[in-house]
């Protein structure tokens, strides 16, 4: 569904300048550019104030959205505003494959339910540069793809969240920050959706609710497979209550290099079954790359789950692995220039740490007088037998 746009245009190419353009109609955009149109907009003003009818076409296919390019269409903003206030009124939308949105030193607002920032899904692209968006309904991201995924690239910026439920990124496509800050006050930081991906460089990341990255398969239908990737470089990613990341009914794959990781709840990691997928076959996946990383809490892991933990570069995990011994698997693989200093009785499936182990004892873990205990039938290098670990405790087979 379409809908109607206050300025609408079908093809061809136009430009608006120092104007203001107001929708105050149910399902009505503010501007609709639609059937390969190109359309530039300097230092205009985009109000709209009706809602949606209905939010899965307003989160699918853009309806009733503040600015919108469809069918192959383009648009290209600068400065100026875009302010929407109605329940599923996206701010800035592209939808399909082939349209693009590109957005330069823009302030973005949406206060409505199911209201996101900046979107793109169809399979649509979406680029903005210095922006400002803020939203404060719940179910509204300040950058978010959905049905079909989509491409958002960001660069800078600082990007808000309010509602709950509103995570500041939501990625069921390929979403792209550098330089930019997002702070969730209702929710996670970036949540990830089937097999898509956020990547994050120099980038600063908050989320108050719940955890700080989530990445899982919610079986509705909006994002496909089940293969997560959340990256970050430099910055920080902070969770101010819960895991920083919690891997739930889908595979994972988190990659780390020197990010600052500041996380209340002394989890670092949680994978388990949680609320959607089938009782006994809905764990968590995960594996965790870290290059010269550092790393601190627990790493949480139930019986439908996995996790695999790769520490390389000058990495170091302060913190315990599967205190419970109900993992299906964990590894762990430590490079001679990593560490690991043990909080708490640990639980490994398979330890690959040749670099560490010298005649009976292992010189880069720091056991503090814990015991780990690994699977002797997954670790034959390790004969079976029991190895001192550095500042007292033991590595000894299950």
């Amino acid at each position: 569904m379409v809908g109607t746009g206050a300025y609408s245009q079908s093809g061809g190419s136009a430009s608006k300048s120092a104007e203001t353009i107001s929708a105050p109609s149910a399902d009505e955009s503010g501007v609709l550019v639609n059937e390969d149109g190109k359309l530039t907009l300097s230092d205009v003003v985009v109000t709209t104030t009706g809602a949606s009818s209905s939010s899965d076409d307003s989160s699918f296919y853009g309806l009733d959205a503040g600015v919108i390019a469809l069918n192959g269409s383009t648009v290209t903003e600068t400065g100026g505003s875009v302010t929407t206030t109605g329940d599923g009124a996206n701010a800035v939308f592209s939808y399909g494959s082939g349209s693009s949105v590109a957005l330069t030193r823009v302030v973005i607002s949406a206060s409505g339910q199911y209201a996101h920032g900046v979107m793109a899904s169809g399979g649509g692209s979406l680029t903005g540069d210095g922006l400002t968006v803020t939203t404060t309904g719940a179910n509204g991201a300040a950058v978010a793809t959905d049905r079909g995924g989509g491409t958002i690239t960001v660069l800078g910026g600082t990007y808000r969240t309010s509602g709950p439920s509103s995570p500041g990124i939501y990625s069921t496509g390929t979403i792209t920050a550098s330089g930019a800050t997002f702070d969730a006050t209702g929710a996670e930081a970036a949540v990830i959706e089937g097999a898509n991906s956020v990547t994050v460089t120099d980038s600063h990341l908050t989320g108050s609710v719940n955890r700080g990255v989530m990445i899982y398969q919610s079986m509705s239908g909006d994002a496909q497979g089940s293969a997560g990737v959340f990256s970050e470089t430099g910055g920080s990613l902070t969770a101010l209550s819960g895991p920083i990341f919690y891997v739930t009914n889908t595979t994972a794959t988190i990659n780390l290099t020197c990010v600052t990781l500041d996380g209340s709840s002394g989890v670092l990691l949680d994978a388990a079954a949680g609320q959607w997928g089938s009782s006994g076959s809905n764990g968590g996946q995960a594996s965790l790359n870290a290059v010269h990383q550092t790393l601190s809490g627990s790493v949480d892991v139930d019986g439908t789950s996995t996790v695999a933990l790769d520490l390389s570069n000058e990495s170091t995990l302060t913190g315990a692995i599967n205190t419970a011994a109900s993992a299906k698997s964990v590894s762990l693989s430590l490079d001679g220039s990593s560490r690991w200093t043990v909080t708490g009785t640990s639980y490994l499936t398979v330890l690959s740490d040749s670099a560490g182990i010298t005649g009976s004892s292992v010189d880069n873990i720091l056991g503090d007088g814990h015991t780990v205990y690994y699977t002797s039938s997954a670790n034959p290098s390790l004969d079976g037998r029991t190895y001192a670990l550095v500042d007292g405790g033991t590595l000894t087979p299950a």
